[in-house]
């Protein structure tokens, strides 16, 4: 048996989460912006990734339901602009259901690149230009209202007139004035902006400030009568990445923005694969599938040199691990019933099989005759009395789970008897 059992559902878990639920009230048609090959490859212990792990990973984007990624700085460096041409080329031979952003500056000359690579790949590369907004970095730059708005019209202008689509990043929006907001965002919307981005550059944020700013800008949005998009850009700074990504969406942001892992400047951004597990689990993603989501994070980790936590959700070694024999025994009795649904679920919040995982018993001080008996088992050993009682004083005796090598040497001891 693999799908849910006889019983009902909500007779099997009483769901909390959905009692007096106000939240998560989001649309339909939002869309998600992968940053893990832009503001990810920002935090400051990563590698950039050569080109094979790049289109690798874009491969996996579109699996896994990315609607747009952005891929680099191509007005950076030459290896930048030659990275991100590649991928474009591989997006339209493949033909893959992943849009194209490139990130730059409110500066022509960081604009010009992106228009030769829209050109010479024959795709559409949304043009995401940014400039700092908040009080701090005016004084610390010595910029006006006036010097912003000038430079940012210009470069939105130089992408309009190409034919791309602009979108509008003000860096540190949630620290921003509201009447430097305004004056930005009408300006932007009058040059031909089709979204703008509301960046929590700093991870300065919390739910509260997420609805008032985007409530702010959608009302701006209104008064223009202009049909443009909200983004929503976040960083970790203070654990809240995640939350407020979730809720951006909920108050009217219709593009979130993640990075694999949630790597990125200093502690990072919005994990990408935590919102899509969330929104699966939601029953907000009911017909994407997820199942590749755990080889896009291991793709991004080795592509990049990041160590993923072992207690990280959904990825990270231990999330679908037990040593505990109450547990084990509960998750091998739901096994044992034929029961894939009820096995997956019966200690575990996140059902391991939607992510392309699957429960894993192990063998440890803390375990029961049912640990033992499961993992021989799982290995086609015959689980006698004498060799199930010979692990258990090893793992009793130890202080750590016992290694495969472990086992193993036990069974071969008493075989040897």
């Amino acid at each position: 048996m693999t799908g849910a059992p006889s019983l009902g559902t909500d007779e099997l878990i009483y769901d909390w989460n959905e009692i007096g639920r106000k939240g998560r009230l989001i649309p339909r048609d939002i869309t998600f912006f992968d940053e893990t090959l832009r503001d990810g490859l920002q935090n400051p212990s990563v590698a950039d990734p050569n080109i094979e792990s790049k289109l690798k990973l874009i491969h996996l984007m579109a699996k896994i339901g990315i609607h747009c990624a952005d891929i680099g700085l191509p007005g950076s460096s030459q290896r930048a602009f030659e990275d991100v041409l590649r991928m474009c080329r591989e997006i339209t031979d493949n033909h893959l259901p992943l849009r194209v952003a490139c990130a730059g500056r409110t500066v022509v000359s960081d604009i010009t690149p992106m228009i030769e690579i829209s050109q010479r790949a024959g795709i559409p590369v949304e043009v995401y230009c940014f400039i700092g907004s908040s009080p701090i970095r005016q004084f610390a730059e010595e910029w006006d209202v006036a010097t912003i708005a000038k430079r940012s019209a210009e470069a939105i202008d130089v992408a309009v007139k190409a034919g791309l689509p602009v979108a509008y990043v003000t860096e540190d929006t949630t620290r921003s004035r509201p009447d430097m907001l305004a004056t930005l965002f009408k300006m932007a919307i009058d040059h031909g902006a089709s979204r703008l981005c509301v960046c929590d550059t700093v991870g300065h944020a919390t739910p509260d400030g997420v609805r008032n700013l985007i409530t702010f800008t959608k009302s701006i949005i209104a008064g223009t009568g202009a049909k443009v998009g909200i983004d929503w850009h976040g960083h970790n700074d203070r654990g809240l990445a995640l939350e407020n990504a979730l809720w951006a969406l909920e108050f009217g942001a219709d593009r979130v923005h993640g990075c694999a892992l949630g790597i990125g400047e200093r502690v990072g951004n919005a994990a990408m694969e935590l919102i899509l597990l969330n929104l699966k689990l939601l029953g907000l993603l009911e017909h994407q599938d997820l199942t590749h989501l755990l080889e896009y994070c291991n793709t991004a980790a080795q592509a990049v040199g990041w160590e993923v936590p072992i207690n990280y959700p959904l990825v990270g070694r231990d999330a679908f691990r037990t040593a505990t024999g109450v547990h084990a025994a509960a998750i091998i009795k739901a096994q044992n019933k034929g029961d894939a649904w009820l096995a997956d679920r019966i200690y575990s919040g996140v059902p391991a099989g939607m992510f392309g995982r699957k429960q894993e018993i192990c063998v440890g001080y803390m375990s029961g005759a049912s640990n033992v008996n499961y993992w021989l088992r799982q290995r086609r050993i015959e689980p006698s009395k004498e060799l199930v009682e010979a692990i258990l004083q090893r793992a009793k005796g130890s202080n750590h789970i016992l290694t495969d090598e472990e086992i193993l040497a036990v069974v071969a001891e008493v075989n040897a008897r």
